[in-house]
């Protein structure tokens, strides 16, 4: 069963919110604007707010539906991160679309929220104020991602399970690497209200 809800959870993960929402809205390709990247904030790039908030609830959704799914079957906590990861990874190199895609931040939040709503409020947490004090949403994201192991062992008590979260951060650090670089050479931009 659980290879079957991976696969399952790969392929709603490879489903983007963000092209699907500009297309509806007949924005630009999000993958031709802005940062080139088809996620909530280069949708409020070019789009505003409330496309970008849809955005970031599809994303979400396409992390938590495949765990909640995952404790409705009674898996374990273990299996359940390999699932939170293979929604991530469909995110990241979905198959619907030349497995070019998003970072992950927004998925992997909507999975920890399903795999224990601690960890995922406190992944929120300290993004939404390293987000109001810094203004750099990928800082916020690669600090909140930084923390993420160690608040989830805390929180759950699972080493096993951890070590799979903690591969899913050092990914988003991989898939951020762009941004480490605007940010090391002081170009990556802020927030803007």
């Amino acid at each position: 069963m659980l290879p079957t809800l991976i696969i399952c959870a790969y392929l709603i993960g490879s489903i983007s919110a963000a092209i699907i929402v500009c297309k509806i809205l007949n924005l630009p390709d999000p993958r031709t604007q802005g940062s080139n990247n088809p996620g909530a904030t280069n949708v409020f790039r070019i789009g505003g707010k409330k496309a970008a908030a849809v955005v970031l609830i599809g994303d979400g959704l396409k992390g938590a539906l495949p765990v909640l799914v995952a404790q409705y079957l009674d898996i374990e906590l273990l299996g359940m991160t390999f699932i939170a990861m293979a929604a991530f990874l469909g995110h990241v190199y979905p198959i619907f679309f030349g497995f070019k895609g998003g970072k992950g931040v927004a998925t992997f939040i909507g999975a920890l929220l399903a795999l224990n709503y601690l960890a995922g409020l406190s992944f929120a947490i300290t993004w939404l104020f390293v987000a109001k004090v810094l203004k750099i949403s990928s800082l916020s994201a690669l600090i909140a991602t930084l923390l993420m192991p160690a608040y989830f062992y805390f929180i759950t008590d699972n080493l096993e399970a951890t070590y799979v979260v903690g591969v899913i951060c050092l990914w988003i650090f991989y898939t951020h690497r762009s941004n480490i670089k605007r940010m090391l050479a002081g170009d990556e931009g802020q927030i803007k209200s």
